[in-house]
């Protein structure tokens, strides 16, 4: 049984934490921030300008930015976290930080950044590229040779068509059918998805 600490007090928190405790895992220290706060698996959470976070950990905060920011600023070992009803192709490569959660499918030779989340019931088909702090939520359907940039968000319910690009920062809103490429650092969303806004 592996003890693995949590940095983040939130929603997605408490799911992270569930989901260390079906692997057979413990949640150790947990850590915040910004308040509010509230107890994750039983454990008080310490703030920390009072405590220096320790590994192994994972950030379960389910802001892009945020989850780079706090991984810049500690150097310690981040840990994986795979619910045991994720189906994830033995070919796929997942790099430290980064959490599937419960029902998500990942198929044969997808590439999984640091810190990414692949939220509930999403799935990611054949040969994607997913960079870093990249947030797929809940049942988003992206389909095979897709490549999605550093630091995107994907809104719940989103279809993403077969070997579109998706470019850095970008935020797809809920609902969305993307169909075609999509810059850097843009809001779009629709059926088809176009482009709302550049941020």
């Amino acid at each position: 049984m592996s003890v693995i600490n949590i940095y983040g007090a939130g929603g997605h928190a408490k799911v992270v934490a569930e989901i260390i405790r079906s692997c057979g895992d413990r949640v150790g220290e947990v850590y915040y921030d910004i308040p509010p706060m509230q107890y994750i698996d039983g454990v008080l959470p310490a703030n920390v300008s009072n405590v220096t976070p320790r590994g192994p950990m994972v950030i379960a905060i389910g802001l892009n930015e945020a989850r780079k920011r706090i991984s810049g600023l500690y150097d310690l070992e981040y840990r994986r976290v795979i619910h045991p009803s994720a189906i994830i192709s033995p070919s796929v490569l997942i790099d430290d930080g980064s959490v599937v959660m419960a029902g998500a499918i990942v198929n044969v030779d997808t590439r999984l950044g640091r810190h990414c989340i692949i939220n509930t019931s999403a799935s990611v088909d054949h040969d994607c590229v997913i960079s870093d702090f990249v947030h797929i939520a809940p049942h988003v359907a992206v389909c095979g040779n897709t490549r999605i940039g550093e630091g995107a968000f994907i809104g719940a319910g989103s279809v993403i068509i077969d070997g579109i690009t998706i470019g850095r920062n970008c935020i797809i809103g809920a609902g969305s059918v993307v169909v075609s490429d999509i810059p850097d650092n843009t809001v779009a969303y629709g059926n088809p998805c176009r482009p709302v806004k550049t941020i």
